[in-house]
Order: C-alpha cells, then structure tokens, then sequence
C-alpha cells in the first residue's frame, strides 16, 4: 500500500506543479501545450480530489480502531464499532475509484467527434440499416446532453443513408463512442424482401477524434477546393447556390464535402475540420497498431474492416462479438440504449489494461 500513497503523493505534486504553470504567460501564449497541460490538470484534480477523501477516510478508521481498542466506555466503543463497519467499505469504494482513474487515459477522450456512418453489403437494405444506426446514434447523444450536427449526407434510393457525417460535440464524446467504430452487421427480412426471407446487410461506422489546428498542419497549396449545388432540404436559397464545398487532399487522395450551412466560407471550414480529423485518425492508427493487435476492446486503431455487433430482429438479439456480450432488447438498443454496451467495453478495456501492467 506504501506503493499506493506514494503513486498518489507524487501526483499531487504533479497537481500543484501543473497549475502553477498554466498560468506562466509563457505557457498561455502557447496553446499547444496550455491545451495539454490544461488536459493534465483536469485529469489530475479528479485523482487528487479522491485522494483528499481517501485521506480522511483512512484518518477517521485509525482514530476509530484506536477508539475501540483504548476505549473503557462500552457505548463509545460500539459507536467506534458502528463508525468502523460503515466507513470501511467507503474506503474500499474510493481506492477502486482512484485505481480506475490511475489507467492511463486515451489522451483523445475528451475530445468532440466526426461520426460517419455508411451503407455496406446489402444494397438498398444496407442505407436503411445505416439509417437505422445513425437514428440509434442520435438518441444515445440526445440522451447526453451532446450536440450533433450533421455536415454532409447521401441518402438511398429507398430511404436511409449511403453515407452521413456529423459532429459531435459534447464532454468525453470520444471517450464514449470510440467503441463504435467498426462494420455493424443487421439480419432482418428487409421491407423490399417479398418472400420473408431474413437477410444479412452491414454498415459501417467510424469515429474519428475531432483534431485541433495544432493537431495537424494543413498545407493549402495541397488541396483542391471544389463548390456545387447542396442537394437536399434547406431552402431554395441552398439548393440554387454554389454553397457547398469539395476538398481533395492531394498527398493522401482524401476527399471531404460539406453542404450544411448556406455560407460557403463556414462550408469549408467544417470541411477542413473533417479533413484534419480524418488526417489525425490516419496518423493515431499507425500509432496504436502495435498495442491494437493485443487488446481486443481497442478501437482507436481506426479498423473498421472487423464486425463488432450483429443485430438480429427475428430474435431481438443484440451480440457484441469483441467482448461476447449480448442482450435481448433490440427494440431499445435501437432507440439509443446503447449505454451497457459502452460501459462493458470500457470495463473489458480497463481490465486488458490492469492485466497489461499499466496501473496499479
């Protein structure tokens, strides 16, 4: 346990030494690294807060344990007892806490997305199914208190979407969702199936962090910038405008469209959002490519080649294939109950990382 404080004390050090150089000019002046160092600090007050606890905890239960064992009034040293059996199993509770908050953390957590979600294998069937889980995705971050708001579509010829690309924006948006990313498989008799045949359709999701200007320095010379006509609702002062916008990243062949708001500039600046973010997405796969082929919760290599989830209505199963998790309420998952699904990969993650040897 000696181990433990000492892990804990160095931090708040760490703590105090952090906020006094946030507010070096210096510092301020840099966004870089305020905008790391700010991350640190957030990050270390929320350990340092559950240590100030587990501190008095553990003060409260020696004075108690002392109480009981010097004590000769019998009604103080049953109150010890009383104080003892209930503030033991709070101190249990605020260590798992502080271990939890040890693991290292995904630097990109806290960060606001880039959800794109497109059809697959399947056909038409494919762009409802994709429909279905963008439908799925946007009642999960109603039901966060997110914000969405949606930067280029293409819909199918009999509903749903080929492809849709939105922003997210909200706290530890990343950090939730990044678990989604990956090629989610519907068995359903599809609406054009006239013999009631159950078919096997897929979409795909990505979740890619959203990336700073500081992230990634994007060379203008590099990209094309093409306008078209926004196709779509919007008014006919979209549709009659040459307001939406076409970049094409030379170097990579990335190509990037964005027809939501009527302002071409502010077309353009959502787009070469998108574009930042597909590029720093590129950058983080190379990274974790080594530590993704050893856990298996790991997403933020960016593969989206692998099945994740199958949904299947005939049974109204719902199974996540990376952790064998399934559950029997499809109806409800489709809907954006998808929040035991995400804490169950957080755990499995967690749990990968604790047997890894990277926390306490």
């Amino acid at each position: 346990m000696s181990s433990f404080i000492s892990k804990l004390e160095a931090l708040r050090e760490r703590f105090e030494e952090v906020g006094q150089q946030i507010m070096q000019p210096e510092v301020v002046s840099d966004a870089k690294r305020f905008s790391k160092l700010s991350k640190e600090y957030k990050d270390l007050e929320k350990i340092t807060d559950q240590f100030k606890i587990y501190q008095k905890l553990t003060t409260d239960i020696a004075g108690a344990k002392e109480l009981i064992a010097n004590e000769k009034d019998e009604d103080l040293r049953e109150m010890a007892k009383e104080e003892l059996n209930e503030l033991s199993p709070k101190l249990e509770e605020v260590e798992a806490v502080i271990k939890e908050l040890l693991i290292p953390k995904d630097p990109n957590d806290s960060r606001n997305i880039i959800l794109e979600v497109r059809g697959g294998t399947g056909g038409d069937e494919a762009a409802i199914f994709a429909g279905d889980l963008f439908r799925m995705y946007q009642r999960y971050i109603e039901r966060m208190g997110w914000r969405l708001s949606v930067l280029d579509y293409t819909e199918g010829s009999t509903g749903g979407y080929k492809e849709i690309v939105c922003k997210v924006e909200g706290e530890d948006v990343y950090g939730k969702l990044k678990f989604e990313s990956g090629v989610h498989r519907v068995q359903r008799v599809p609406v054009t199936e006239s013999q009631g045949r159950v078919h096997t359709s897929a979409a795909s999701v990505a979740v890619l962090p959203e990336a700073e200007e500081v992230d990634i320095d994007l060379n203008m010379g590099d990209i094309r910038v093409d306008t078209f006509q926004s196709s779509g609702a919007g008014g006919q002062s979209v549709n009659t405008t040459y307001s939406a916008i076409r970049l094409t990243h030379i170097p990579s062949g990335l190509v990037v469209s964005c027809q939501d708001e009527r302002s071409q500039l502010k077309n353009k600046e959502r787009a070469l959002g998108v574009l930042r973010s597909r590029l720093y997405e590129i950058e983080l796969r190379k990274q974790n490519e080594a530590i993704s082929s050893q856990r298996k919760t790991m997403v933020g290599s960016g593969d989206r080649s692998d099945k994740i989830r199958t949904y299947n209505y005939p049974q109204s199963r719902v199974t996540d294939h990376r952790i064998g998790y399934t559950v029997y309420n499809l109806p409800s998952v489709m809907e954006g109950e998808i929040g035991d699904f995400i804490e169950q990969l957080r755990i499995a993650e967690n749990a990968e990382k604790m047997k890894e040897g990277e926390a306490l």
